[in-house]
């Protein structure tokens, strides 16, 4: 019997209509859906994507716990215990359209999910449908251009901490700070320290019905946020010397 197919069905940060007609068709298949939740019976981002495209949950769809932890052994056990679930549907045949808020390659738990159900069969196939990112969305809704001609961009979660953005101010033109909500009012405080807080703009629930931008970011201190909440930050006084081309000038 030909097994299923594991298929990682992103449908962008929020809003329907940023979903792509691939994941579209998937989700109009007979594929049964997967969605992530933080706990048991909790709210699911990307099934409330789902639902907002007017389809109706399927009845058998099934809800995978992965809790908000940075324990890798609970973590661990969270995937084993999805792909336990997982791996007999796919083997029997059908395909598991599982769905993904924003894109299923950019930090996305899928990836950790489709390692542990091919430890368990290594036939199993594994498609990933490309979605528009949340920092993609946040771009257009806020007309802030993430990158122009040369434009380097780093794209990276704001917990890193503010040394690890110190080291990378001086390389990029725009940072796109991700996850921000433990470290906001420290990420404001470095701005005003860089003179780059008219260079920020803070999107909350990127494409969602519920987004939120805010240009005056200090207005934001000492506020609780959502977690799904992001800040894209253009860098106007990085020295990049003289580019030809497209390429840095090498020098003599």
């Amino acid at each position: 019997m030909k097994k299923g197919k594991l298929v990682a069905t992103s449908l962008g940060p929020g809003d329907a209509g940023l979903i792509t007609r691939k994941a579209w068709a998937v989700m109009q298949s007979d594929a049964m859906w997967c969605y992530p939740v933080r706990r048991k019976g909790g709210k699911s981002h990307a099934l409330g994507i789902a639902e907002r495209t007017g389809l109706d949950m399927p009845d058998d769809a099934l809800e995978l716990v992965f809790p908000m932890t940075h324990d890798t052994e609970v973590l661990a056990r969270a995937w084993a215990r999805a792909a336990d679930k997982v791996v007999p549907v796919l083997q029997s045949g059908r395909d598991v359209a599982f769905l993904v808020e924003g894109d299923a390659s950019t930090f996305s738990t899928f990836t950790y999910l489709a390692r542990y159900v091919q430890s368990l069969d290594a036939d199993i196939e594994v498609e990933t449908i490309a979605g528009v990112p949340s920092f993609n969305a946040a771009a257009a809704s806020t007309s802030f251009p993430l990158a122009e001609t040369d434009d380097t961009v780093a794209i990276v979660p704001a917990g890193y901490g503010l040394d690890e953005l110190e080291k990378l101010l001086p390389h990029f033109d725009t940072l796109v700070l991700l996850k921000v909500k433990p470290l906001l009012d420290s990420v404001i405080d470095w701005l005003a320290a860089h003179d780059l807080l008219t260079d920020a703009v803070f999107v909350e629930k990127a494409g969602a019905p519920e987004e939120r931008m805010i240009r005056d970011v200090v207005s934001l201190k000492g506020e609780k946020v959502n977690y799904l909440s992001l800040m894209l930050v253009r860098n106007p006084n990085r020295e990049r010397g003289e580019m030809i081309r497209g390429c840095k000038k090498k020098d003599a």
